[in-house]
């Protein structure tokens, strides 16, 4: 999954890639869905600026993907939403609360959820309000 933001001015923003996160949990309006863990697939591209962390190849300088993956996971895991698009809002706000990342694209996805689809779901962009 790739991004789509515009350039910022006087700006240089990378994309970080959080690929096909797998999270077993409960999410849904069905009866069942309430009761049942089932997979949900998150996508992440974090917009941020990496060329400091290039330059010192230092993880102080770098946006530590890790503790936002797990962030994701714990939250998506603890959480219970009915609908897709809030969980994408959650996690959006995750993301944006480390301030390197200038702006994320998050995809929430159901496999399986809709009959002769691969999977349901949602993406969204968010940036942070300077």
């Amino acid at each position: 999954m790739t991004g789509s933001l515009p350039t910022m001015e006087n700006s240089h923003l990378d994309e970080i890639l959080i690929k096909d996160l797998s999270i077993r949990a409960i999410i849904g309006i069905n009866p069942d869905e309430r009761i049942r863990k089932q997979e949900i697939l998150v996508n992440a591209v974090l917009f941020a600026d990496t060329r400091p962390a290039a330059a010192s190849d230092n993880i102080d300088d770098a946006v530590n993907y890790r503790t936002i993956t797990k962030q994701l996971i714990a939250h998506t895991k603890a959480g219970e939403p009915m609908l897709v698009e809030r969980l994408a809002q959650e996690l959006a706000e995750i993301c944006l609360a480390n301030t390197r990342v200038k702006a994320v694209t998050i995809s929430v996805e159901k496999p399986g959820a809709l009959r002769h689809a691969a999977s349901v779901g949602i993406r969204i962009t968010r940036s942070r309000v300077e």
